[in-house]
């Protein structure tokens, strides 16, 4: 396993920000690690990136501890803060070239550094002060340092921030390519971003871990009745569809359509038919909708 995380807890005086948490991930994994403000997120990354130390229980990236080898976990991992520390008086390659040292990568760091570059899209603006340029490109420079020793772990905090919509899309491809061959964690407050990058989530609330599994499966399991949405051709009032035993509520979105939970879907849906089919109705369209990631996570988190 790329990290391992157990029985991890940390309590700053009397708070406890995370408490007794659990999870792995592999390599080739893109998991999105998703809660509330103050859930403990950014406590947990900071403890597997060997910045925070835990309260109790342990973590370890590649088979390293993060406390007793922290230097040869931080030559694992690269890490975007969300604050995506920079100094900005630097220039864009006068920085890139600073980390490079640190990470000591010797005679390849030059065409390392002009790979991060042309990867992230920050061609253009190498030539500027970091101070000088937009907060989307900020980040990809961020995003450069990240990745500029290769590690075999990427920790991303909010890595879209401030970018616009072609930026991120172009970001999402990058960090889904980056996910064939490494482990990545990935923290956003975008649903999209994650539903569209991840397959699995890890949801954290007040400090625990409120669960971890597949996107798809988690919207079935904490899907308490089915959206069904219906479409007629002609004219259809409230009255005929609170009329369906099936039905707990309906709600109308015009041109004939109609939104109905049911916890019997199946059952709901004969009902219709059989409806339309007393009515002398056309059905011109009837599809069953699952919950969102959005609406999983305000399940789990409120």
């Amino acid at each position: 396993m790329s990290i391992i995380v157990s029985s991890l807890s940390k309590i700053y005086d009397t708070q406890k920000a995370v408490d007794n948490i659990s999870f792995e991930l592999k390599k080739g994994e893109i998991v999105g690690f998703l809660g509330p403000n103050g859930a403990g997120k950014s406590t947990t990354m900071k403890i597997i990136t060997s910045y925070l130390p835990p309260t109790s229980g342990t973590a370890s990236v590649c088979g390293f501890d993060v406390q007793t080898h922290p230097m040869e976990v931080r030559r694992r991992v690269g890490y975007l803060a969300e604050s995506n520390p920079l100094y900005y008086e630097m220039y864009v390659r006068e920085y890139l070239e600073f980390s490079a040292g640190v990470h000591k990568l010797g005679k390849g760091s030059k065409a390392r550094i002009e790979q991060m570059i042309e990867m992230t899209g920050l061609g253009k603006e190498a030539h500027k002060k970091i101070t000088a340029l937009s907060k989307g490109y900020k980040q990809r420079v961020g995003l450069a340092q990240a990745m500029l020793h290769n590690p075999e772990v990427l920790i991303l905090d909010e890595p879209t921030t401030g970018l616009d919509p072609n930026q991120i899309v172009e970001i999402r491809d990058l960090v889904r390519e980056i996910g064939k061959e490494k482990t990545v964690l990935l923290s956003t407050h975008i649903m999209q971003e994650v539903a569209a990058m991840c397959s699995r989530v890890i949801i954290i609330n007040n400090g625990t871990i409120a669960a971890d599994d597949a996107i798809t499966k988690l919207q079935e399991v904490n899907s308490s009745a089915d959206l069904i949405v219906v479409t007629f051709d002609k004219t259809v009032s409230a009255a005929q569809l609170n009329a369906l035993p099936s039905a707990e509520s309906v709600e109308s979105t015009g041109n004939n359509s109609w939104k109905l939970l049911s916890k019997n879907a199946d059952e709901l849906r004969r009902e219709i038919m059989q409806m339309a089919l007393k009515n002398d109705l056309s059905i011109t369209s009837m599809q069953t909708q699952v919950n969102t990631l959005e609406d999983v996570f305000r399940a789990l988190t409120k």
